[in-house]
């Protein structure tokens, strides 16, 4: 495939991926189940094959974050407990593999600059977890362990820039909204159109930002600081 066929093939699967989130978004919004449940499958699987297009070489933590989503889309569609926890698995992996990618690029290469996003996400993350925790039951490790994973994604995306930073944002205020239904807080107007929306943009904008990233090399050692004489 040439250059020029790349870029057209991922125009192509960007509009295809477009078109899909506005049928799963309007689904949800006018209560089509059927449309709702056949378009969300493919949602991930059309943002990794456009990724895959858009880049020379496409990271490959990066395709394998999407896939997991994928799974985890469609794992979440099954509705039983056991399917419920298989497709927060898939979730945490693809957290994983975004962390270890942006860490590889250098998000805690500064760790001065590092340190306001742990500390503004640490403290959401210890408020939500403590806030949810008597309405999760048995639920209550798992959410609190993926959340940590999730959060991870939220502080090493800060240290890239404005456009991913906003996809961890999205990302953990999407699925913090799930965690806030699981616990059995009151059920927001739209929630649902809300969570599907801000997870969308948050993918598309975390995947954007690693196809923009430059191949990784190894990380810059920080300079050090003055000595002070011992006396």
């Amino acid at each position: 495939m040439t250059g020029g066929q790349r870029r057209t093939a991922a125009r192509v699967l960007l509009a295809a991926f477009a078109v899909a989130g506005a049928v799963h978004l309007v689904a949800l919004a006018v209560g089509l189940p059927v449309a709702e449940h056949a378009s969300k499958p493919a949602l991930m699987l059309l943002l990794a094959a456009y990724a895959a297009t858009a880049a020379d070489r496409v990271p490959r933590l990066l395709a394998a974050a999407l896939l997991f989503g994928a799974a985890g889309d469609s794992l979440l569609e099954f509705g039983a407990d056991t399917a419920f926890l298989a497709g927060m698995g898939c979730f945490a992996a693809g957290h994983v593999c975004y962390v270890t990618l942006f860490t590889r690029h250098g998000a805690f290469a500064d760790l001065r600059r590092a340190a306001a996003p742990i500390a503004v996400y640490g403290v959401l993350w210890a408020v939500l977890v403590g806030c949810l925790w008597p309405g999760l039951g048995g639920l209550r490790i798992p959410v609190a362990a993926y959340s940590l994973l999730l959060t991870g994604t939220a502080v090493s995306s800060a240290g890239l820039g404005v456009r991913a930073g906003a996809g961890g944002a999205l990302f953990l205020f999407s699925d913090g909204l799930i965690a806030a239904d699981l616990a059995d807080w009151p059920h927001l107007p739209g929630q649902d159109l809300w969570v599907m929306a801000t997870y969308l943009a948050a993918q598309y904008l975390l995947t954007s930002a690693a196809l923009r990233l430059p191949p990784a090399g190894p990380l810059p050692v920080p300079s050090p600081g003055p000595r002070t004489a011992v006396i």
